[in-house]
This record gives structure tokens, sequence and C-alpha cells, in this order.
């Protein structure tokens, strides 16, 4: 490729370029960040105080809300980011399209001892969220704040994308337990084990990924492939070498050849001779075909064998929709192994998160983005996120406030940012603030809950969330507003940047 090089090129690479160290999380993050970085301290800047939101814009899977995730490993990234010897000899070969340095020596010099010193509030993991609410609040010196934006997005992002997809397919399985199977179709390793853990905290009760299971503690669970039936002279031999392998956690993926007229009619054999031994057949997998069906007419076999503690586990390319429509035609599943579209974050509205990061307060000043779009102008300043409940105990609306603002009781009414003749009042019921001091200059502010409490967090707020907004299709859209003393500051804001 010819023409001009672009701001970032590097010089030639020496031979033994590929032996060296690997670069350290410092190098994980967009070369603007530290371009913005360089040109803060150039200022005379780096010390000015900020305060930046991460939040998105819209639900994905054109769902209702999204579940918070990622929080712990991205926080973790932040306090252990450094700058090494080896990521600052890969910055100071970076060359602009002049083919001078890209980074100062002195810019250089203040990464090498640089650390997060800035404070963090986030909505804690396993949280029931919506557009527009600030998922994570960053403050603190303005070079801090702007270093970790790309890795703050990078894991929250993903992780919240996931976890809400798994939520989902939980529900439309009526929560039947779920394994995820999506290690082999997931974006690299990393994104198998961030995924592993989101959609474990989305709801899923095991997974594949052995290594996934290890780190998380979490149940590994796993069948056979069509390969081990086509090893043997027969499916028959194949589903009792199986069975003499894990005689008491034996499924049998029954679909290699012939599901009705071979696979159910072998497994139940090898059911049969597995009672003999004192064992029981766990259950049997299908993988393709029309699920419904099959899993009823298997169903009412396995039932007419006297089997009826034999469990169906079905796979094959499935998500929220197409678990729905199973379930809807009358299947007769009992578990469900989903892959591709849970790890990958796959389906209408998905793919990312679309979370953004964005400055809302320089020294101590509110900050705002205008857009011709509404969606994408920024609510400005420090502020509390007061969730409201009502008497039955649902989530009845979340309220950004001023950090100074007392919410704790009396009325309050609340804006639609995007349509301002959109108004609520609310006036009793209980009041939650959802921003929790995780970091504070520099230091955790607490220990981690577990995946455990996590996941009950989760389960908890889908308990409270109305079911209108837990629909797969066409949900209710749940009440975000601004308080009047927050709407009137997002107003002078847009005066004075309109000057």
């Amino acid at each position: 490729m010819t023409g001009k090089r672009l701001q970032g090129n590097r010089e030639p690479a020496s031979p033994d370029a590929a032996h060296r160290t690997a670069p350290t999380r410092g190098l994980l993050t967009d070369l603007y960040e530290l371009t913005m970085a360089a040109a803060y301290l150039g200022q005379g800047m780096a010390g000015d105080s900020a305060i930046f939101d991460l939040y998105y814009r819209r639900n994905p899977f054109h769902g209702g809300y999204a579940v918070a995730a990622g929080l712990e490993t991205a926080v973790r990234a932040v306090l252990e980011t450094r700058y090494s010897s080896q990521d600052l000899t890969f910055l100071e070969s970076l060359r602009t399209s002049a083919g001078k340095p890209l980074f100062s020596g002195e810019f250089l010099q203040y990464l090498a001892g640089h650390c997060f010193r800035g404070s963090i509030r986030a909505v804690p993991e396993g949280t029931v969220v919506f557009p527009h609410e600030p998922l994570v609040q960053v403050s603190g010196p303005l070079i801090d704040c702007q270093l970790i934006e790309t890795i703050l997005l990078c894991h929250v992002n993903f992780q919240t994308l996931i976890a809400t997809k798994a939520a989902r397919i939980c529900e439309a399985a009526r929560h039947a337990p779920i394994v995820e199977f999506g290690l082999r179709r997931a974006q690299g390793p990393d994104g198998a084990l961030s995924g592993c853990r989101a959609a474990y905290i989305g709801g899923v009760e095991a997974t594949s990924n052995v290594q996934g299971a290890a780190l998380l503690n979490m149940p590994a669970r796993g069948t056979h492939a069509h390969s081990l039936v086509q090893s043997f002279p027969s499916e028959l031999e194949a589903f009792r070498a199986f069975a003499r392998a894990v005689p008491d956690d034996c499924v049998l993926l029954v679909d290699t050849y012939d599901v009705l007229n071979s696979g159910v009619p072998h497994a139940i054999r090898v059911a049969r001779e597995l009672e003999g031994s004192g064992h029981r057949l766990a259950g049997i997998r299908l993988d393709s075909g029309d699920i419904a069906h099959l899993s009823r007419e298997a169903r009412a076999a396995l039932d007419a064998a006297g089997l009826s503690y034999v469990r169906i586990l079905a796979s094959s390319e499935l998500d929220e929709a197409a678990i729905a429509d199973i379930l809807a035609a009358g299947g007769c599943v009992d578990a469900w192994g989903v892959g591709t579209r849970l790890i990958t974050g796959g389906g209408p509205g998905g793919g990312a998160l679309g979370g953004v990061y964005k400055m809302v307060a320089h020294n101590s000043r509110p900050t705002i983005k205008l857009s011709s779009n509404p969606a994408k102008m920024t609510t400005p300043g420090d502020k509390n996120l007061i969730r409201f409940f009502s008497a039955e105990g649902l989530m009845e609306a979340d309220a950004l406030a001023l950090r100074k603002e007392d919410l704790a009781a009396g009325e309050a009414l609340l804006i639609d940012p995007l349509n301002p003749r959109r108004r609520k009042k609310l006036a009793g019921g209980r009041r939650v603030e959802l921003l929790e001091q995780i970091v504070v200059d520099g230091e955790p502010a607490g220990e981690w809950p577990s995946l455990e409490q996590i996941r009950a967090r989760r389960r908890e707020q889908l308990e409270a969330l109305h079911e209108g907004c837990r629909r797969l299709h066409n949900p209710h859209r749940y009440w975000v507003g601004l308080t009047q003393a927050l709407w009137r500051q997002r107003a002078q804001a847009i005066r004075r940047a309109a000057v």
C-alpha cells in the first residue's frame, strides 16, 4: 500500500521483534487516548479536575433493559495498569507523517511513573440498567480520567452485552437450566473467558469452557460430539462406550443418524443397561432438526420406557427467539446449550453495546456535548442516580439528580431528557442510590462481591422489573428522567455552549 503515512507509524521492526516481551495493559488503549494525554501534559492541564460518565444510548437486542457487568475486571485492569520499559520503547518508536517522534521525551517520562490516582463510582454488577444512566463515573486529574477510557469501555461494553443476552435467554427458557457452549465461537480466548463470566452473571448455570469453570468456580458441563458416534462401528456401541466412561453424567447426542428411529431407541437401551449397573442416564441431546417436534416425540418415547427422569437438552444455534418459538410450539426441553449467539452477543440489535465515555465536568464546571440528535447530547455535571420503587416493590423510575440534591424523601418531578414535555411525579416508596464508591484516590474502597452475590443481585433486580419491560419483543420503556435542578443545569450549559 502506498501513500502518506498515518499518525502513529513506527520505525521498521528489528528481526528479533517477535521475541520481545508482550505489551502490558498500558498499551491496551486507543492511540488517541495517548495523544490527548500528551496534549494535556504539554499545555499544563494534566492536573485539571474532570468528571466522565460511562453510559449507553440504546438497550441491546431491541430490549427493555441491560444487565451491568464487567466492572470488577475493568477496575482491576485500571488499577494494575503501568507502562513498562518495553511499552515506552514502542511508544518512542512511533513517528508522525513527517517522520518525527510522535511523543516527546517529557511525556514518555511522565508515563513511566504513571498510575491511576482518581476515584470511581459505579452501578454494581448485576444491576438492571437503562439508556443514558451513568454505569461508571470517573473523577480526578484530567489525564488520569482520559487514559482509562478505552479499558473501561472494552470491559464494560462487552460483558454488559453478554450478561444482558444471557438474561434474555434465561427469561425465554422460563428459567430452565442454560449451559454456555460458546468457547469455540468466541472472539478469541479473552472473549471466551470474559463472555463466560458475563453469561454466568446473566443467569447461565454452567459452561463447557473448562478454564472458565476453573477460574470462575462455576459448574462445567458437556456431552459429546458426532465424531464419537462416527468413530465406532455402530451408534449403540458408541453410546455404550460413552456410558462406561461417564456412567453418572452421561448425556447422549442422538441426532448423528436418525433421532427417532435410531438415536432415541439406542439411548433407551443404554439407559436400561445403566440402570442394571446402578446408574442412570442423565439425558439426551438434540442438536439439529425440528427441535419442538423431536423433543415431543423423544419425551413420549422416554416416558413410555419408564425413563421420565432422563432430561432432554437442546442445542443448535439457539438464542432467546428460537427458544421462545420452540416452547410456544410445545417443545419438551429441560435444559438448553447456547453457544454462538450468546458468547458473541449476536442477533437483532446485538453485536455491541455501544457504550460511550463523555466528559461532564471540567475544573468543577459542568460541560456538555451538543448535537442535532438529542440522544447524543450529554447530561452535564456531577450526578447521583436514584431508583424509585412502587408500594408493590417494583422498580418505578430512575432519577438522574445533582450530586448535592437530597431525594431521600418528598416529591420528585422527573423530566424526560429526550422529550421535555414528558414528565413524571414521584411521591412515596423506597429509594436507592445506585452509584457506589469503588475507588478513592487510586485505592479500592472495599471488597469485591462474589459472582454468586452478583447473580443474586441480578435475580432480585429482574424480579423487581415490570414484566412489560422484560418482554422479548416491543417492551415497555422504563422511566429515566432528570430532576428539575439537573434539567435547569443542563439548559444553562446548553446556553453557555451555544454562545
